[in-house]
């Protein structure tokens, strides 16, 4: 069994995320950066004061101390004291840094203090969590969530400040804990769009989703999954896409072949052990499946992801 009952845990265990902690910003007077369009997500915090956040295409949104934000693959952005500050390309004065820290006006006169950073993944081709991310996650200072969050970003500025030994991985798993929590907090968010993360908080369709990923070998039928979630077959297949955007069975393959990818590129079994392990009857039904859902062969895949063609001889990079 490849998978647990935590769809969340499992879609960002697969993505592999590599943390980079961003600069603290301090600034005074009147400042705006813009970012560039990012493949990343962006997760920050107001720590002291307010700053507006302006999205392309989208209404400004003032953030206030102890507001917390999350971006899913933003288009450009800006990020500024007031709206009408003209803006100025984020990247050199990012690339201003010192010692973890960039200043913008007079230090004495510092009003407003972000810290944050964002996440890469290794295989952006994960869909389960890639395609459903939100432009904008807020949870505002005042929120119960706020709480722990403000717990949080306290150890994640404490360790942004020291250099002790296994500092790197405490950011890491800090940063991965805020990430998961704000997901969380986007779906229970009573105005939250239909879709996976919001249907996890589903008691009929959730059931579901995680039984399917604490077993993904298992012969799933649509009349067992509608079985799990208290729902007749015809009940539970048009709820769960119209949550989920797909059908059930079909979600259940792109399930398998992102734990088939992740396998290819990390693991040691042969592709008919993987194939058994995620519920084919053969390496040749497996093969098809990963062939029409990924477009390549298992084989080739494996190749393109290690450079070698024998997993017992590939590094594992897990």
């Amino acid at each position: 069994m490849l998978g647990s009952s935590d769809p969340i845990a499992d879609a960002i265990g697969l993505l592999r995320p590599r943390t980079v902690i961003d600069p603290g910003l301090h600034a005074a007077g009147p400042w705006a950066l813009r970012f560039d369009q990012s493949s990343h997500v962006k997760l920050g915090v107001v720590a002291r004061g307010a700053c507006w956040l302006t999205l392309d295409g989208h209404k400004p949104v003032l953030l206030e101390e102890g507001d917390f934000y999350l971006l899913g693959n933003p288009p450009p952005y800006v990020l500024a004291s007031t709206l009408t500050a003209p803006s100025r390309p984020a990247k050199p004065v990012w690339g201003s840094a010192k010692d973890g820290v960039v200043r913008i006006g007079p230090e004495a006169e510092e009003d407003t203090y972000l810290c944050g950073g964002h996440f890469s993944f290794e295989d952006t081709k994960t869909p389960v969590l890639t395609q459903v991310l939100p432009l904008l996650v807020l949870v505002r200072a005042a929120d119960p969530r706020g709480k722990l969050l403000a717990h949080l970003s306290e150890l994640l500025v404490s360790e942004t400040r020291t250099a002790a030994a296994g500092s790197s991985l405490v950011l890491n798993h800090l940063a991965q804990v805020l990430f998961v929590h704000m997901l969380r907090a986007h779906a229970e968010q009573a105005d939250q769009p239909t879709g996976w993360l919001g249907a996890l908080n589903d008691d009929g369709i959730g059931a579901a989703l995680r039984a399917m990923h604490t077993d993904a070998a298992h012969p799933w039928t649509l009349k067992e999954l509608a079985g799990i979630s208290h729902m007749s077959r015809s009940a539970f297949a048009s709820s769960f896409k119209g949550r989920v955007g797909t059908t059930p069975l079909d979600y259940l393959i792109q399930w398998r072949m992102s734990l088939a990818r992740d396998a290819l590129s990390h693991g040691t079994r042969t592709i008919s052990e993987l194939a058994f392990m995620i519920g084919y009857k053969s390496e040749s039904a497996f093969s098809t499946a990963f062939r029409r859902v990924v477009g390549s062969s298992p084989k080739q895949f494996r190749i393109s992801s290690t450079g070698a063609d024998n997993p017992k001889v590939t590094q594992s990079h897990g």
